[in-house]
């Protein structure tokens, strides 16, 4: 197995170039994001990745659309504009938990085809809101469609099923046969992210979700395929707020370099 660790973009309040630079300076590899639009962004983008040796995940989230039809060009727009950007995968937030079954089947189809046109991995994320919201749901999704490959942030299910998912073993172990990339945010039954991984309270979700994972990379490792991990812990909102003040309560950078180190020396990385 390989494992290579990225670093969201979101959250980022410096510049590009600051940011990239600091990312390679703690150790990651790249980073995930949107792929900027124009010309002139495009040709900025490239330098600085390159000039800083990092790698890209394309990111859509762009998920606004009610409309199924301007859903569905718009997300066929914006898949390309990543792939222009050569991508070591697209994780997309694909479709709405509100689409019919073969609405979403039909948004996999476009992102399928696109992929085997690009040679590009697509992969889809467990998202609230979006079409593999559930357990149960990505269940039905992935034995309907035996080559969906997945992002895997589980820190969403636990939140929507208000539970550690002990319920779930049957779909839990289905999702993990079908990741490719996870979302190394720890979630609780009452939220999609515990204010901070390194406080003891937090310990019955962080181990669980480290649980979790090693199953996802002991699948890669007697595969000897690439497993991609991104330590996707969130700015406020998502990072809980002190009442008035809205101070986070913790640092999201911090927490996400101490995320990608705790990992790597769990999987011998360090």
């Amino acid at each position: 197995m390989a494992l290579q660790f990225f670093a969201p973009h979101w959250g980022n309040t410096l510049p590009f170039e600051t940011f990239c630079a600091n990312v390679r300076e703690v150790g990651y590899d790249g980073i995930e994001m949107e792929a900027p639009i124009g010309t002139h962004q495009k040709a900025e983008f490239r330098r600085v990745l390159r000039e800083n040796s990092l790698l890209f995940i394309g990111q859509y989230y762009q998920s606004f659309e009610s409309n199924f039809t301007e859903h569905l060009r718009n997300y066929e727009y914006y898949l390309h504009n990543l792939i222009e950007e050569n991508p070591v995968l697209i994780n997309c937030q694909t479709g709405k938990d509100y689409f019919t079954f073969d609405q979403n089947c039909r948004l996999f189809a476009c992102a399928t085809r696109i992929s085997a046109e690009s040679g590009v991995k697509i992969i889809h994320e467990t998202h609230r809101g979006k079409s593999l919201f559930s357990a149960h749901g990505t269940q039905q999704y992935l034995s309907h469609l035996p080559d969906l490959r997945i992002c895997l942030d589980i820190s969403h299910w636990c939140n929507v099923h208000e539970s550690l998912l002990t319920d779930q073993s049957e779909a839990l172990a289905l999702a993990f046969s079908r990741t490719d990339h996870i979302h190394s945010r720890v979630g609780h039954p009452q939220g999609p992210q515990v204010n901070d991984p390194r406080a003891p309270e937090w310990s019955e979700a962080l181990h669980t979700h480290l649980k979790w994972w090693d199953q996802v990379a002991e699948i890669h490792l007697q595969n000897a395929t690439l497993l991609t991990i991104t330590t996707e812990f969130g700015p406020a909102p998502y990072m809980p707020q002190s009442p008035y003040t809205q101070q986070p309560l913790a640092n999201q950078w911090d927490i996400n370099v101490f995320m990608m180190n705790l990992l790597k020396v769990r999987h011998g990385c360090l």
